[in-house]
């Protein structure tokens, strides 16, 4: 049913009611970004699963999130059902196979799946603010942090690394102000507090290393399919700000990282975010103004970028005016704002005469959808009542046996799973603190030692030990600030800060 130019999505329904005409995604317009809506039940996941065999199939690798765990049957062979060979039949799928995918099954808490990790200094300040919803003032804070590490070559890699900046900010504030702005130790603390909070949800297990190749998201079969990662999200969506944040890193990172292609013959990866309306709630304008940017220029890239939802309100007008590929499942009608969702959803259809678009959404079944993608010279094609093909792979979850069996057999088996502690701003900051307060206590032994009344080691000994004791103190400070000045390195001079505040060499 399906060549190499296209993927087979369904087919779409005839005035009398029979299925005939194949509704098609072609390749070549894969990475022009797409939609899928629909309220809850209605076959949203179902699609997403087709959608993904069909890119695999085609050499295409995959991202997407496992919201419930259902995804995670497309690693299994699928099983021959009445209702599957029935809807197989309808849609005109002939031969109907099934077979399973190459899968690589993601966690980032490393229980479902291979563990996910970046560097604090890869997600940058920017998403940082945003996950931790700092105010202005804070994020102000947290951009001068950033800078600091850049300057004075400090790697941030994981949590503790950034609270032992914090600290070590607040301890400069009056110095640090006079170069960089104002920092008050009442946001470094407000800041602290709420990276405890993220410690305590398990943000602690994504920031460290090994950090995430984007090569490895990328990879295809000897047989020439493409990979499907799959990212368990189940126990993720209990802090869906995290969720939201990562999988908007990840986009920042493969824009940052990949070339510039143009408009390949088809795309270099997939990327479906579940959920979407997570990505834009509540989020300041920023945010939205840079996520519209990402979606618009990574086309060029090669990715495509897939937002699933219930609800067409829940993505910006300035991000779906991006998306060129749609498939609208039903939609409820019972409030004033679905009333709204369901004449926004037919708007954004070219029309067809046949029926009237805003109806149909209301009365479609489980399983049925209006879809229109790009067509020829790029031009959205005809809305049609589709009905979706039967995926060839299991629907429903897997059993934790297959999945480990999975895991085991993976290409990335052993490479992510154990976590990497090397040096960093942490122990570079305690080793330096450490070495002044040693420096500082010799010159203290030392001017002890050759104190006499009126010489000038005298006058050096009364400072440091004399009833001025505090003296002492500030002079050991002074000595550890000047030695933490100086850690800065050329890698600091060589890190730049991308569209999303993620780090790249120059």
């Amino acid at each position: 049913m399906t060549d190499q130019k296209s993927i087979f999505v369904g087919a779409s329904r005839k005035p009398d009611d029979t299925y005939q005409k194949p509704e098609e995604l072609l390749l070549r317009y894969g990475n022009r970004h797409g939609l899928v809506t629909g309220a809850t039940g209605t076959g949203k996941t179902v699609t997403l699963q087709v959608l993904a065999e069909g890119f695999s199939s085609q050499g295409v690798p995959v991202f997407c999130a496992d919201i419930k765990g259902d995804l995670s049957g497309v690693a299994m062979k699928g099983e021959p059902k009445d209702f599957l060979t029935a809807r197989a039949k309808q849609v005109k799928l002939d031969p109907y196979e099934f077979k399973q995918f190459p899968v690589v099954f993601w966690d980032l808490f490393g229980q479902q799946g291979h563990p996910i990790r970046a560097t604090v200094s890869e997600m940058g300040p920017l998403l940082l603010s945003r996950l931790m919803d700092l105010s202005e003032a804070q994020e102000g804070v947290m951009n001068i942090a950033f800078k600091i590490a850049d300057d004075e070559g400090l790697l941030l890699l994981d949590m503790k690394d950034l609270q032992a900046l914090l600290a070590n900010i607040a301890e400069r504030a009056a110095e640090i102000g006079a170069k960089y702005g104002n920092v008050t130790k009442a946001s470094v603390g407000a800041i602290q507090r709420t990276l405890l909070i993220l410690d305590q949800q398990g943000a602690s297990y994504f920031f460290g290393e090994p950090a995430l190749r984007i090569s490895d998201l990328m990879r295809t079969t000897p047989d020439g399919r493409g990979a499907i990662n799959v990212l368990a999200a189940d126990k993720l969506m209990m802090n869906p700000r995290l969720y939201a944040t990562f999988l908007l890193w990840l986009l920042s990172e493969l824009f940052e990282q990949l070339p510039e292609i143009g408009d390949p013959d088809k795309p270099k990866l997939v990327f479906f975010f579940d959920e979407a309306h997570l990505l834009f709630d509540d989020a300041p304008k920023i945010v939205v103004d840079r996520v519209e940017q990402v979606v618009r220029l990574i086309r060029s890239k090669g990715v495509g970028v897939y937002f699933v939802t219930q609800n067409p309100l829940d993505v910006p007008d300035t991000v779906l005016a991006q998306l060129g590929n749609r498939v609208q499942h039903a939609l409820r009608a019972y409030t004033p704002r679905e009333q709204k969702a369901v004449r926004t959803a037919a708007e954004t259809f070219r029309p067809n005469p046949d029926f009237d678009c805003a109806k149909i959404i209301t009365q479609l079944g489980v399983g049925e959808a209006l879809v229109s993608t790009l067509g020829e010279k790029a031009v959205p094609s005809v809305v049609e009542r589709t009905l979706i093909r039967p995926p060839s792979s299991r629907i429903g979850p897997i059993t934790d046996a297959e999945r480990r069996k999975v895991m085991d057999e993976s290409p990335v088996s052993g490479q992510y799973d154990k976590a990497v502690d090397r040096e960093s701003a942490f122990e570079m900051l305690q080793k330096k603190a450490g070495e002044a307060a040693d420096a500082a206590e010799q010159g203290t032994a030392a001017a002890g030692g050759k104190s006499s009344g009126g010489s000038m080691w005298g006058e050096v000994g009364n400072i440091l030990v004399g009833s001025g004791g505090g003296k002492r103190q500030s002079v050991a400070e002074a000595a550890a600030k000047s030695v933490v000045r100086s850690v800065g390195s050329s890698l600091g001079r060589a890190l730049v800060r991308g569209i999303l505040g993620s780090l790249t060499k120059r």
